[in-house]
């Protein structure tokens, strides 16, 4: 088998490996192997080829792999569905205790309970989200009257 063919299947194989890991490394190695398969293909001698894949993988291993984990590390800089309701404000359209409760938040009716248990939050009063659990909210007084229950 041409050393090409080894280097472009090799380089196929670790960056298959790269998709179900998520690791970076296996697909700048895979990156290295391809073109080492290049280098291959125009004709270097083996030993020349190694001495490529060893440098193209050392620096794609210290300059690329440091960008590409950061990137997979950063955090979820916007919150998407109900999650982004936490922290909304909400106005109570039935009173809120431990069984029952209606708010409407975002414009959207919502079932809701009062995040302390002990409270009873009356109609009218203006709430903050604190959790979004299934299709309840679990909220807190934000400005307005409330009462022990």
């Amino acid at each position: 088998m041409d050393a090409w063919l080894v280097w472009l299947l090799l380089g196929l194989l670790l960056g298959a490996v790269e998709v179900f890991t998520v690791t970076a490394a296996l697909g700048i190695l895979g990156g290295a192997a391809l073109l080492t398969a290049g280098a291959a293909g125009v004709g270097l001698p083996l030993p020349a080829q190694f001495v490529v894949f060893a440098v193209v993988s050392v620096l794609g291993l210290l300059l690329v792999r440091p960008l590409a984990r950061g990137h997979l590390l950063k955090p979820q800089s916007a919150r998407f569905g109900v999650d982004a309701l936490v922290g909304e404000s909400g106005y109570v359209l039935r009173e809120v205790t431990r069984h029952d409760g209606r708010v409407r938040i975002a414009g959207e009716e919502w079932t809701a309970r009062p995040f302390d248990d002990s409270l009873a939050i009356p109609e009218g009063t203006t709430v903050e989200v604190l959790r979004i659990s299934g299709s309840t909210a679990f909220v807190y007084p934000g400005s307005g009257s409330w009462k022990l229950h």
